[in-house]
């Protein structure tokens, strides 16, 4: 673990770029933390229960230093490392991250075998991810990977935040290698993400800005004639 922590913005914008300090939006229920990291300014985002300081790191994707600088600003060891999907720029950090920390590693099995760490436990469709008080549930976005993931949490009053990896950006989907792949992505995010989820929903992707589902449901058809 490391010994020093990082100093965090609690005035939340979703904007965040290389070397900036992290960002914390506080829920009635949770604490969202949102850092970039890399050269491709990848999302990395510790969501802590207030209730009981358990937390959940979602994407261990680059400098390992700052992301255990990070965590060791806990109230607890962070208790679980979920990785969205299997391209590299989202784990390149996570065996020193996972060996550092301790913590159980977890990730959709059809993305499993690429990353550097064998994860303790598979995430499918519909499992959820306790965190404390708090249940994050698993979303099975195929298209962008095989195996590539969301994770949706409902807050206590009402709200709902949704981690999309890089499946869902503001302006689109995530990219995919042919028409097929396309067709499968913005299905499922269509029918497990647009059609479930109201349009207050915060959309925090892997890289880049937050959005709302709001701001992207009137693109959906456009999507769609576009195919990307």
């Amino acid at each position: 673990m490391s010994d020093r922590t990082l100093d965090i913005d609690d005035n939340y914008t979703g904007h965040v770029s290389a070397g900036s300090r992290p960002q914390r939006r506080t829920t009635a229920t949770a604490g969202i933390t949102k850092m970039s990291v890399g050269p491709m300014n990848n999302n990395v985002y510790v969501v802590v229960c207030s209730a009981t300081g358990e937390s959940v790191l979602i994407d261990a994707a680059n400098e390992a230093d700052r992301i255990l600088a990070l965590v060791a600003g806990l109230p607890k060891p962070v208790g679980r490392i979920v990785t969205t999907h299997q391209h590299p720029d989202h784990w390149l950090a996570l065996e020193d991250v996972a060996k550092s920390t301790g913590a159980p590693t977890a990730a959709h099995p059809l993305d499993a075998d690429p990353l550097p760490v064998r994860p303790d436990n598979l995430l499918a469709d519909g499992d959820t991810v306790c965190v404390g008080e708090l249940t994050l549930e698993v979303i099975h976005l195929s298209g962008h990977t095989p195996g590539s993931i969301a994770l949706a949490l409902t807050d206590s009053d009402g709200s709902t935040h949704l981690f999309t990896g890089d499946s869902l950006f503001p302006g689109g989907v995530g990219k995919t290698a042919d028409p097929e792949h396309f067709e499968s992505l913005l299905h499922d995010v269509e029918t497990k993400i647009f059609d479930r989820y109201p349009d207050t929903a915060v959309v925090y992707p892997g890289h880049g800005d937050d959005t709302t589902l709001s701001a992207e449901r009137p693109n959906l058809g456009d999507w769609k004639k576009r195919g990307w």
